[in-house]
């Protein structure tokens, strides 16, 4: 089965109901200060149920108070029962505290000239956070595991599966973003870098501050092709028509939902044995690029980072690894150690 992360139903109509009114008035500014300000739909809804989930704490713990009554002994009770009760991991533990300190900024630059917050002053980070610890194994995939998946659904039919996943492990995007994909960004046109790589014919939106940031997205042209040929002929073979690569299966107008990608992980996860997450592909593009040689700054350049740091976590090889590609089998140097976009 796929990884999950641990939900916990805490937040009822019931107790929400009996949140300090104050309180959810607050959380309910809060938000439509971030809707004013661009803040994409999915991470507002995030601090929507994150400051929930403190509310109800509050209520059910903390006498209700009023936010700018909360203090710094208040916050380690309520981080010591997310850890202890309500069995959260660390990271999870530093997202929900992060809304809160988000919301607190915004209680401390925007609402001081109000009597009830004039002394407010955002104390949830002198909370020391727990330390972070990995609490799900990390599945790493082999080019083999890959291509007897690949292979196995392209046996049974299943092309928009293969084609989906074939995308996956030649872009690095991420699963929301795999859905945004048209039919014309796999026009012949769109090959760059001596064929090597396909470039979308319009900026993609991915994730980032605010409503995101749009960019073009590269695919490893070789290795997606026959994927791509043998859903298109299906599609033709469907009467499937759409601009979108993959259609949603009630609509050709819109596009697939990230919700269909998470039951196909299900599946793959079934056929490998193995916990498949689309996120763990970010990470086997990544290696795979690295693999062939490509130098840091051009793998960040193709995936779209704004850091070349972001290569080194998503790189799954050993220090030995890296190191042996740049010495032959008799311990020379290779002069051609590193590779050019063209080389793919």
């Amino acid at each position: 089965m796929p990884r999950k992360t641990k939900q916990n139903d805490i937040t009822s109509p019931e107790l929400l109901s009996q949140v300090n009114p104050d309180n959810m008035r607050l959380k309910q500014d809060f938000l439509d200060y971030l809707r004013s300000v661009q803040r994409s739909p999915k991470t507002i809804a995030g601090y929507d149920n994150d400051i929930d989930i403190f509310w109800v704490w509050n209520l059910t713990h903390n006498n209700n108070k009023f936010f700018p009554k909360i203090t710094k002994r208040d916050y380690a009770s309520y981080q010591s029962w997310l850890i202890n009760e309500n069995g959260n991991s660390p990271a999870r533990v530093r997202r929900l505290k992060s809304a809160i300190s988000s919301m607190s900024n915004f209680v401390a630059n925007m609402l001081d000239d109000e009597d009830e917050f004039k002394d407010f002053r955002s104390v949830v980070r002198k909370v020391e956070n727990p330390a972070m610890q990995q609490v799900r194994k990390k599945t790493v995939w082999s080019d083999e595991a890959m291509d007897e998946l690949l292979n196995k659904l392209s046996e049974s039919g299943q092309h928009k599966k293969a084609c989906a996943l074939a995308l996956a492990m030649c872009s690095g995007r991420r699963k929301a973003e795999l859905c945004r994909f048209r039919v014309d960004d796999f026009k012949e046109e769109n090959l760059v870098c001596g064929g090597a790589l396909y470039k979308t014919s319009e900026p993609i939106q991915t994730k980032g501050f605010g409503l995101g940031k749009f960019i073009h997205c590269y695919t490893l042209a070789k290795k997606f092709q026959p994927f791509f040929d043998a859903w298109m002929n299906q599609r033709k073979e469907l009467g499937i028509e759409s601009e979108w690569l993959f259609p949603a299966a009630g609509n050709p107008n819109e596009q697939m939902g990230d919700t269909t990608l998470n039951s196909w992980a299900n599946t793959f996860s079934r056929m490998t044995g193995e916990d498949f997450y689309w996120h763990s592909l970010r990470h086997y593009f990544t290696t795979h690029l690295a693999k062939l040689g490509l130098p840091d700054n051009v793998i960040q350049e193709i995936v779209g980072w704004e850091s070349a740091d972001m290569v080194r976590v998503y790189k799954d090889m050993s220090a030995e690894e890296q190191i042996s590609q740049y010495f032959d089998e008799n311990g020379e140097i290779k002069a051609d150690a590193q590779k050019s976009l063209a080389d793919l």
